[in-house]
């Protein structure tokens, strides 16, 4: 079930689930004051961000915030309680390390009012919430004989996948009892992911019939960066169990192209979270200066929005504040004879479409900083490959879609070594370079290296 995603289930039960969570530890932290002696604000707001934190890292690691829909209610109200415990244990730390214990923080209080009613919000509304929440992932079918037909019937059961068709194998016929679409044969699956977008495929095949079939299935998937999920069962079963049954929970093994390192992937949606918000706090003045120039030096809306692509194909409106005249976009045609920049993209250097305030937030990369609502939303991190534009995706070539394979981001390699300087097809290795080779490390890297590229407007246009 794409257990790479990591910290957060995609949609906004889990986002609204998270921010509930951290809210009510500072709500149960201020009514434990009750009757009480009060701290200082500082003293407050330092124990809660300490809760937060604990919070946060206990998250991290019991996975609790992913794949929430799978799990049963005990395993749920286990998961609270320990983060719950573990919350107890960091005030039972403080305690014994303060000096005045008539003061802060009531350990007994807290936990008293925090965890019962967490359980209560838990099994009455959370859960409520995720199952009615409208399918968040695009899957595809491949097979469509009893195995596929099943695996269809228990994605759509279990309510988070949704399937947008199936492809058939070439000793397959198209019956009328099939629940879904059908979009062609194994031959179109390049076609296909080119035109629909797609989070996992579902190989459901016989290995001994479909063999060769499944193992072309399996180069494009690859060729793509798609995750694809092929059958665990090649044999009837009687008695024998798998040893790791959860791991085989929907009778498949899922295999993804990018390394897997759910920690660091976890943490790395932890700080995209914490950094976006922080960053947009810090940075309000100046966001709130830029919007006010961009209103009155030229005509139009503030903000830019334009339809970019994100992992696996996905759509996504991105923002940005508007640096050139209305009608762009319409624009863009007659000056495409004048692109500096090599493949599908174009760039210009002295774009007639920019307006006197839009050339100086693009030199210094502030007409981006918009785009950490997206961060915080997820549709970005932080660090990740530039989302592409619809018209530019058109004309990948299968290997480019790769890129597709991650989440985009702010900052990347292409940013750091030359932005509008290096070709199309060295910024496409790149971004192939960046996926391959992808860690924590290396992104505090590129953050770093990128501060001072913004700063000098460097290779900007």
């Amino acid at each position: 079930m794409m257990r790479h995603r990591g910290f957060l289930s995609p949609g906004f039960s889990s986002r609204l689930h998270l921010v509930v969570d951290l809210l009510w530890l500072f709500g149960a932290l201020a009514l434990s004051l009750w009757g009480r002696m009060v701290p200082s604000l500082f003293t407050f707001f330092a124990v809660g961000f300490g809760l937060v934190f604990v919070w946060l890292f206990g998250s991290v690691v019991l996975r609790y915030y992913d794949s929430a829909a799978d799990r049963a209610l005990l395993d749920d109200w286990a998961l609270l309680s320990l983060l719950s415990l573990c919350c107890t244990v960091f005030l039972l730390i403080l305690d014994s390390l303060m000096k005045d214990e008539s003061a802060f923080p009531h350990v007994l209080p807290f936990i008293l009012i925090y965890w019962p009613v967490s359980l209560l919000a838990c099994t009455l509304i959370r859960r409520v919430v995720v199952k009615r929440e409208a399918p968040i992932d695009e899957v595809l079918i491949i097979g469509i004989g009893p195995m596929g037909r099943i695996t269809g019937e228990d994605l759509q059961k279990r309510g988070r996948r949704h399937v947008v068709g199936f492809l058939y194998f070439k000793d397959e016929s198209v019956t009328d009892s099939l629940q879904g679409n059908v979009l062609g044969q194994v031959l179109d699956l390049e076609t296909v992911l080119q035109k629909v977008a797609v989070g996992e495929v579902y190989i459901s095949g016989n290995a001994l019939r479909h063999g060769q079939e499944m193992q072309e299935a399996i180069k494009v998937c690859e060729r793509f960066g798609l995750p694809f999920a092929l059958p665990a069962y090649s044999f009837r079963l009687d008695r024998a169990r798998p040893i790791a049954a959860k791991v085989l929970a929907d009778g498949y093994i899922h295999y993804i192209s990018i390394s897997m390192k759910p920690v660091q992937m976890a943490f790395k949606r932890v700080c995209d979270i914490a950094g976006s918000f922080l960053a947009l706090l810090v940075l309000s003045p100046l966001l709130l200066l830029v919007a006010l120039l961009v209103k009155l030096t030229s005509r139009g809306p503030i903000f830019f929005k334009q339809v970019r692509v994100g992992v696996h194909g996905k759509k996504f409106n991105m923002l940005k504040f508007r640096s050139m005249v209305v009608d762009a976009e319409a624009l863009k045609a007659s000056l495409a004879h004048m692109n500096e920049q090599t493949g599908p993209v174009f760039k210009m250097k002295n774009d007639p479409r920019v307006t006197a305030i839009g050339r100086f937030i693009r030199r210094y990369s502030i007409d981006e900083l918009p785009q950490l609502i997206n961060v915080l939303r997820g549709d970005m991190s932080i660090v990740g490959p530039r989302p592409p534009v619809l018209p530019e995706v058109a004309q990948y070539e299968s290997w480019q879609r790769r890129r597709l394979s991650v989440r985009p981001g702010l900052t990347c390699l292409w940013q750091v070594s030359g932005r509008n300087q290096i070709s199309f097809e060295e910024w496409m290795f790149l971004d192939m370079q960046y996926i391959d080779h992808w860690s924590l490390k290396n992104d505090i890297n590129l953050i770093l290296k990128t501060i001072p590229v913004v700063l000098t407007g460097k290779g900007a246009s």
